[in-house]
């Protein structure tokens, strides 16, 4: 199967990696050309000439980019005559995005697609860099049922777990509420650990009893150890993604009319560690600055 795909960072390289080693032949985009001519290089994949080429010689075509906007962008193009998918994609063809995107901009691209008899459905992925490479994200699905069975050995070839979560853009509100999850942990156990270092506890050894009680989390057992006693920070995932997907979320409970305090919180909280540190930081360092704002090392 011939697979056009757009961005070859963080979690989309080691994603088309796999894509590329169970013998799809893949014709790649990125804006690093850099991190094409490597991709090509070890996988023996093509290069991309632009996007409108790429989607005439693509089955299907995935995109993974940092945000809704980038999806639209690389779809539609910003203005008539721009180098866009839509210009190359037709009834025959099946458009994943893989991205984290708004939900409610999933829904209305789709509309957009829909009107061109094209296949559309969100497939955003779950699991960090290290199991994107081991090829056992999990991957949150919507869409029409038989665009994702068309998907779905694509989807086994990256991922160990496929969630068919309802209709386009369904995939795209459940990974935003669940990285609101994940941030929560990573802010909530931040501050326990803190209390009990004040109290006189060691924070090592709370992490290792917590991992064995009723408060252990991915976060306690994936990232405090491994990122944040260590003073390491390098998860792979950034302040400024997670800070998007936390304003995804808490735009979601807005539009559902339903009061949120704990994603609020949490959002506001990552807000700040991104006027910390900058977007390019580590989402850990939240970590980090609460142990500044509370004086408080662990």
């Amino acid at each position: 199967m011939k697979i056009g795909y757009i961005g070859l960072g963080n979690m989309g390289r080691p994603i088309a990696a796999n894509l590329a080693r169970a013998g799809h032949e893949m014709i790649v985009f990125d804006l690093s050309r850099e991190a094409v001519d490597g991709f090509v290089e070890e996988f023996d994949a093509r290069p991309a000439n632009g996007l409108e080429s790429l989607a005439q010689a693509a089955d299907i075509v995935i995109t993974i980019v940092p945000s809704g906007h980038d999806v639209r962008k690389i779809v539609l193009g910003e203005k008539d005559g721009d180098d866009c998918l839509l210009a190359g994609l037709d009834d025959s063809k099946l458009f994943i995005d893989m991205s984290s995107s708004e939900p409610t901009g999933t829904v209305s691209l789709g509309e957009t697609l829909k009107q061109h008899g094209i296949s559309f459905i969100d497939a955003p992925v779950s699991g960090g860099v290290k199991r994107a490479a081991a090829g056992t994200i999990s991957i949150m699905v919507g869409g029409e049922k038989a665009s994702i069975e068309r998907a779905r050995p694509l989807f086994e070839a990256v991922g160990d777990d496929v969630f068919e979560c309802g209709d386009l853009g369904a995939g795209h509100a459940l990974k935003a509420l669940n990285n609101m999850l994940s941030a929560l942990s990573v802010f909530a156990t931040t501050e326990a650990l803190m209390i009990g270092k004040r109290f006189g506890l060691d924070p090592a050894v709370m992490i290792d009893t917590i991992n064995k009680s009723s408060g252990r989390s991915n976060a306690t057992e994936l990232k405090f150890h491994q990122f944040v006693l260590n003073k390491d920070y390098g998860s792979g995932f950034s302040n400024g993604l997670m800070l998007k997907d936390l304003t995804i979320a808490q735009d979601l409970a807005r539009s559902t009319g339903l009061s949120a305090p704990c994603t609020a919180l949490v959002r506001d909280a990552f807000a700040e560690a991104v006027n910390h540190y900058g977007p390019n930081s580590d989402h850990t360092e939240v970590a980090r600055m609460l142990q500044e704002l509370r004086k408080t090392d662990l």
